[in-house]
C-alpha cells in the first residue's frame, strides 16, 4: 500500500483524517446529490464547479457551463432588472441570500427554484467566490397552485350559492364565515354576524330550552345533526328551515368546528300544508257524495210509493170536496219537487263517481224544446213569467234526448225561480254544425263575482234563505253539455237579466265513434 492510500493512524487527541481525505469526502457528498444543483461561482459570478444535480436540473454538462456567467440561468425580465448581480451583492454583504423565483434551463424552459447563495471567504476575509444551492420546486409549485386554485374554486362555489346559507362555526358555536346565501336568507351582512352565536337565529323559546347546545352536542358526538324547524331573520320574521350541522375535524382528528347548511323550506311547507288540506277536502267531498248517493237511493223508494198513493187518492177524490183535492194537488207537486231533487242528487253522485251514462240517439232538438217549454208553461204562469219560444223548424242531431230535456228543464226552472214576474225567452238556432240554445230572462241577473263559479257544485248566486235549492242544477247542466262535447256559458245582458247559452255539436265525437262502429244505423 502506498503512502498516499495508506489508512491514517489515529493520533491521540487529534483527527484520524488528513485534509485531502476531508476534501474527497466533501466532493463525493456533493457528487452524490441529484435533487439539488450544488456548485461554486468565482468572485465574478462565473461557474467554477458543477455537480450531477446541477446537470439534472439545469440541463448543462460541466464542459458546457463551467466558466459561464451566472446570468445564463435567469429570465430576460430578471436580467433586465439586474437581479443576478443584486443577489451576489446581497450575499457578499450579508454572507447569505435566499431567493425563490423562475430560472431557465438549457432548453429554454422555466422552472420554479429555491436558491441559496453564500459568500465564500479565506481566513483573511478575502472573497473567494460563492456557493450556490438550487432546488427545483416546480412540482411543489404546481401542487400549491392547484391547491390554491382548488381553494379559490371552493370559495367561489360557496360564495356563488344563493339558495343555501353555508357557513362555519367554531367549536363553541360562534360564526366564523358567512356566504351570500346566508346573507340573502337570514338578512345579516358578514360584518354584523361573524363572531355571534347561532342562538341569534333561534326563536326565544328554543334558546331557553337549550336547543342550540343540544344540536351542537349531537353533531359533535354523531358527526351530523339534521332537523326542520322555525328560524329567525334579522327583521324578526320567521321561516321554516331545513338545517344540517356537521362536525369538522382536521387530519389528526382534532375538532375544528362545525359546518352549517340552512335551506328555506317555507314555500314547500306551505304547499305541503295546502296539499294535505286539498286531500282532506277531497276526502270530505267523496264521503259527502257517497252519503248523497246512498241517501238518494234510500229516499227514492218510499217517495215513489208516496207519489203512487197520492195519485190514487187524487183519482178517488175527483168528484169530492174541492179543498181536499187542492191539498192533494199541492202534496203531489211537493212530491214531484222532492223527486226532482233526489234525481239531481243521484245525477251528481253518478257524475262524481264516473257512472254518468249517456244514450245518444238521433232526434229533432226543436221538437224537444217545444215539449219541455209546454210542460213548464203552467209553472211559469204561476210565477208570473210569460214564456216564449223561438225555434227553427227542425234541428236534427244525435244526442241523449232525456238528458238535454233535463238541461232545458233546469235552465227554465232556474229562470222561473230567480226571475219571477218577468218574461223568459227561449231560442234555438243552427249555426253550421252546431245547435245553439239560449234561455234569457229579465230578472236581477247574476252578481259578477259569481259568474266564474256559477256552474260549480253547491255554488249559488243568491243566498239560500231567499231561494231554495242546493246549487246543483247548473252543475248537472254543465256536465251533461260537456258529455255532448258542447259548452254552456252565462252572461248578464245590458238591459237586465241573465242569458244562458248552450252550444251543441250536431254529432258529438262520442256519438260519431258509435256511428262508425254501427254503419247505417242512423239512416
Amino acid at each position: 500500500m502506498t503512502e498516499k492510500t495508506r489508512a491514517p493512524v489515529p493520533q491521540p487527541g487529534g483527527s484520524s483524517q488528513r485534509p485531502w481525505d476531508i476534501n474527497e469526502q466533501a466532493r463525493m457528498l456533493v457528487e452524490s446529490v441529484r435533487d439539488y444543483a450544488i456548485f461554486m461561482l468565482d468572485a465574478q459570478g462565473r461557474v467554477a464547479t458543477w455537480n450531477p444535480g446541477a446537470e439534472a436540473i439545469k440541463g448543462y454538462r460541466p464542459e458546457e457551463i463551467i466558466g459561464q456567467p451566472l446570468t445564463r440561468f435567469y429570465t430576460p425580465e430578471d436580467l433586465l432588472a439586474g437581479r443576478p448581480q443584486h443577489l451576489l451583492r446581497m450575499a457578499a454583504e450579508h454572507g447569505r441570500v435566499e431567493d425563490v423565483g423562475w430560472r431557465v434551463r438549457k432548453d429554454g424552459r422555466k422552472f420554479w427554484a429555491d436558491v441559496v447563495i453564500s459568500a465564500v471567504r479565506d481566513a483573511t476575509g478575502h472573497l473567494l467566490g460563492y456557493s450556490k444551492v438550487t432546488r427545483d420546486l416546480s412540482e411543489r409549485r404546481v401542487t400549491e397552485e392547484q391547491l390554491r386554485q382548488s381553494e379559490e374554486r371552493f370559495r367561489l362555489l360557496i360564495e356563488g350559492v344563493k339558495d343555501y346559507a353555508l357557513f362555519m362555526l367554531d367549536p363553541t358555536g360562534h360564526i366564523m364565515t358567512w356566504n351570500v346565501g346566508a346573507e340573502r336568507l337570514k338578512g345579516y351582512r358578514a360584518n354584523e354576524v361573524i363572531g355571534q352565536s347561532i342562538a341569534l337565529f333561534y326563536p326565544k323559546e328554543d334558546v331557553l330550552a337549550g336547543k342550540c347546545e343540544r344540536a351542537l352536542e349531537v353533531a359533535l358526538s354523531e358527526g351530523r345533526y339534521e332537523e326542520e324547524g322555525w328560524r329567525l331573520r334579522k327583521d324578526g320574521t320567521t321561516f321554516w328551515a331545513h338545517v344540517i350541522i356537521t362536525s369538522v375535524r382536521d387530519a389528526t382528528g382534532l375538532h375544528r368546528g362545525f359546518a352549517k347548511v340552512t335551506r328555506d323550506l317555507t314555500e314547500r311547507r306551505k304547499l305541503e300544508t295546502e296539499r294535505v288540506q286539498v286531500a282532506q277536502a277531497q276526502e270530505a267531498l267523496r264521503l259527502r257524495d257517497e252519503f248523497l248517493s246512498i241517501a238518494s237511493h234510500e229516499l227514492k223508494t218510499p217517495l215513489t210509493a208516496l207519489q203512487l198513493q197520492l195519485q190514487s187518492l187524487r183519482d178517488q177524490l175527483a168528484n169530492l170536496d174541492a179543498k181536499v183535492t187542492t191539498k192533494v194537488d199541492r202534496a203531489t207537486r211537493s212530491s214531484e219537487r222532492l223527486a226532482d231533487l233526489i234525481e239531481t242528487l243521484l245525477d251528481v253522485s253518478r257524475i262524481t263517481t264516473g257512472r254518468f251514462e249517456m244514450n245518444p240517439q238521433p232526434f229533432d232538438l226543436a221538437e224537444a224544446v217545444h215539449d219541455v217549454t209546454e210542460r213548464l208553461r203552467d209553472s211559469a204562469a204561476r210565477a208570473g213569467c210569460a214564456l216564449s219560444v223561438q225555434a227553427a223548424a227542425a234541428i236534427l242531431g244525435t244526442w241523449d234526448r232525456l238528458r238535454l230535456e233535463q238541461v232545458l228543464t233546469n235552465l227554465l226552472s232556474n229562470a222561473i225561480k230567480y226571475a219571477a214576474r218577468t218574461p223568459i225567452d227561449v231560442s234555438l238556432v243552427r249555426e253550421e254544425e252546431t245547435a245553439v240554445l239560449e234561455v234569457r230572462d229579465q230578472g236581477p241577473g247574476i252578481p259578477e263575482e259569481a259568474l266564474p263559479r256559477i256552474f260549480d257544485r253547491f255554488e249559488r248566486a243568491a243566498e239560500m234563505r231567499h231561494y231554495g235549492g242546493l246549487g246543483l242544477g247548473l252543475y248537472v247542466v254543465r256536465e251533461i253539455v260537456k258529455a255532448h262535447d258542447g259548452m254552456v256559458t252565462v252572461r248578464n245582458v245590458p238591459e237586465g237579466g241573465a242569458c244562458f247559452t248552450v252550444r251543441l255539436p250536431l254529432v258529438p265525437r262520442a256519438s260519431a265513434r258509435e256511428e262508425q262502429a254501427r254503419p247505417g244505423e242512423l239512416h
